[in-house]
């Protein structure tokens, strides 16, 4: 279990995170989601100890966590937006390196690189370096060099950034599979999808500060499970700010301003669809709505 208490961090007069209170169990798959500059990786980054707290305290198993408490540290493995892996290795030895690192014996390292490199799919590419891997491939094999030492949480900083659809639907099965195991996952990502498939629980982060901690269909569900979208046909596809200047003003679609109203049942939904022209539209409420309706408080 990860208990954050009181956790805070401050450049200056600036507060990136500010007095975080929150609890990860065991096992659990939980997101952390906000815009950027919301201190997701700043909070990422304490967890790691790259960054050291100005306030509060990171517990992991009752046990707070220091740079000097090796073994916490050693329960902890991380994987970063940038890819951390030099260029001119083989797969085999980033691997092998990997687990140079952490003193295991040269026939653990055999047996570990070959299991995680079939688990992940990336055993035949196990002699190509680096540099001609696929965008997927070296994300994949950034989470394989992360599990070589057996972590017992593994932290996510947004792993499928800049993957195409199918590289992230893998991603995810993968991901999923790892979970399976008991281990404890920390995500954060930009993909309200992502997080709405993954994730056992997410918490919404804003300018520092933690929203709303719940189930993704917990949120779905308080903010209401049916979304109407009304374009209003009489819009001219012009801000008021903006006539005269050509500009499409910012929540146009097509000419027409889009706002959404949520309902806690379809029968509520349709029955304020039925009032509206026949540019309104009905749909199921999703995370992504759930987000940027709370990130506008």
């Amino acid at each position: 279990m990860i208990e954050l208490k009181n956790l805070t961090k401050k450049y200056n007069d600036f507060t990136a995170v500010d007095g975080l209170e929150l609890t990860i169990n065991t096992g659990e798959f939980f997101g952390l989601l906000g815009p950027n500059g919301a201190g997701k990786t700043t909070t990422i980054s304490m967890l790691s100890t790259v960054l050291l707290p100005t306030e509060g305290s990171i517990y992991i198993d009752g046990e707070l966590l220091t740079r000097a408490a090796q073994r916490q540290k050693r329960k902890l493995s991380v994987v970063t937006q940038e890819y951390s892996m030099r260029q001119d290795m083989t797969v085999e030895q980033v691997m092998e390196y990997q687990g140079r690192l952490y003193f295991m014996p040269k026939k653990e390292i055999r047996e570990k690189t070959e299991e995680l490199l079939r688990f992940a799919d990336l055993w035949n590419y196990r002699t190509r370096t680096v540099r001609h891997l696929s965008g997927g491939m070296k994300r994949k094999l950034m989470v394989c060099r992360a599990l070589m030492v057996d972590p017992e949480i593994l932290i996510l900083d947004e792993p499928t950034a800049g993957m195409d659809a199918l590289a992230r639907r893998q991603m995810w099965q993968l991901l999923r599979r790892i979970n399976e195991g008991n281990l404890t996952i920390i995500l954060t990502t930009h993909y309200m999808e992502e997080a709405e498939t993954l994730c056992d629980r997410v918490a919404l982060i804003n300018k520092g500060r933690l929203g709303y901690v719940d189930t993704p269909r917990g949120l779905i569900d308080e903010l209401g499970g049916f979304c109407v979208e009304v374009r209003d046909a009489e819009s001219d596809g012009q801000s008021e700010n903006s006539a005269g200047t050509g500009e499409t003003a910012k929540g146009l679609s097509a000419g027409h301003v889009t706002y959404s109203r949520y309902f806690s049942t379809r029968q509520e939904a349709i029955a304020f669809l039925q009032e509206q022209n026949e540019n309104a539209s009905l749909r199921v409420t999703t995370l992504e709505d759930v987000f940027v309706e709370r990130m506008k408080q």
